[in-house]
């Protein structure tokens, strides 16, 4: 496999991580799936780019587990665009998985300090 360069390096998301960012991101509001991914990416600092080939299945599979709904709807250049908006078990779902993340995030900052009874070498 060739090495890509440098500035299309990308962080790969778990399938988990970006359903975690797509919920977080619906909380602000409903959104077509172009504005989640730019919304991700700016919110990220450019660190987090989300491709079509990533996002519209994790789109469709929140969707069929209930946690997003989504209408048809016209954009501001009169475009038939599709809107997903969190459900109520989809807010549940993200209170969920952001409790989930922040320990996880924690064992892994934890992992930077010296081992428990260890001093620092």
């Amino acid at each position: 496999m060739p090495k890509k360069p440098a500035h299309q390096n990308r962080i790969e998301m778990l399938q988990g991580t970006l359903d975690l960012l797509v919920l977080q991101t619906l909380r602000w509001g409903p959104q077509h799936g172009y504005g989640i991914a730019r919304m991700i990416q700016a919110n990220s600092q450019q660190a987090l780019q989300v491709e079509t080939g990533s996002l519209y299945p994790a789109l469709h599979r929140l969707e069929r587990k209930k946690f997003i709904a989504a209408d048809w709807e016209k954009s501001e250049n009169n475009q038939r665009v599709r809107v997903y908006r969190l459900t109520p078990a989809g807010k549940k779902q993200l209170a969920a998985e952001q409790s989930w993340f922040a320990k996880f995030s924690d064992a892994i900052a934890s992992m930077a300090k010296p081992p428990v009874g260890e001093s620092d070498r």
